[in-house]
């Protein structure tokens, strides 16, 4: 990872990146080479410093519309690290010794309507199911999928029973859920940030099973049915999901 660079003047900062990185050292920063690198090629991008001071050199970012991708610099390599996101949704990444390719893939994600295009123009980036699930509106079904499929052959069978009791309620189905540590845990969203304020529960062994409230309260129920009903029992009113309409 690049070094901290708070404080250092330019030529300081960017000495031990002379080797790998001429270009950029020319150029003074990574946003300026970035920058240049846009404007040259015509594209309407806008180029930032990140926010973290000590990067200013070796890292930058763009942003327009609710996405942005960031650029890094490695160190012991020649390598733009991009990271693509919506929001607070990582999207897609990728890596190359291109400057040329690092101020276009950023460009590109910032155009195109989704993220198959963008990895279709620029193979070096890469995406994932997720990412493609969160475009389409999908990201709690797709986190369902993969839970269920995690713990499918999972040694813990207590685990596995209770993944398959929450699924079975409309009222849980409708939340994202999410592991932490031991915890099974809800959100109202699948993006960050999760919600902090919905039960978890977890197994304890020999059938036995711990509810936490949002208020710190727990309490110990006899099976996945029971723990899962002191879930729902613990949903506020605005997360209640009538079965009906689930």
């Amino acid at each position: 990872m690049p070094e901290q660079l708070s404080g250092a003047a330019p030529g300081d900062a960017l000495r031990s990146y002379a080797t790998l990185y001429p270009d950029v050292v020319r150029a003074g920063s990574l946003g300026n080479a970035l920058q240049t690198v846009a404007d040259r090629a015509g594209y309407d991008l806008a180029v930032e410093l990140t926010a973290s001071p000590g990067w200013r050199y070796v890292a930058a970012k763009v942003t327009a519309g609710g996405r942005s991708a960031n650029a890094l610099m490695a160190m012991d390599v020649r390598s733009f690290a991009i990271g693509c996101w919506a929001g607070t949704v990582h999207m897609a990444d990728g890596s190359t010794d291109d400057l040329s390719e690092a101020a276009g893939a950023p460009h590109s994600w910032l155009q195109v309507p989704r993220v198959r295009e963008l990895v279709t123009r620029r193979p070096f980036m890469r995406t994932w199911a997720s990412a493609e699930a969160h475009e389409h509106g999908q990201a709690v079904p797709a986190r369902w999928h993969q839970l269920r499929t995690s713990v499918a052959g999972a040694q813990n069978a207590e685990l596995r029973v209770l993944v398959e009791a929450a699924f079975d309620q409309p009222a849980l189905r409708a939340l994202s859920p999410g592991r932490s540590m031991y915890w099974l845990t809800f959100s109202r969203r699948a993006a960050p940030p999760l919600c902090g304020d919905l039960p978890g529960v977890m197994p304890l062994g020999n059938g036995r099973y711990r509810v936490r409230h949002a208020d710190g309260r727990l309490l110990e129920a006899d099976g996945a049915t029971e723990a899962v009903a002191a879930v729902l029992a613990g949903l506020p009113a605005d997360v209640a999901v009538p079965p009906e309409t689930a």
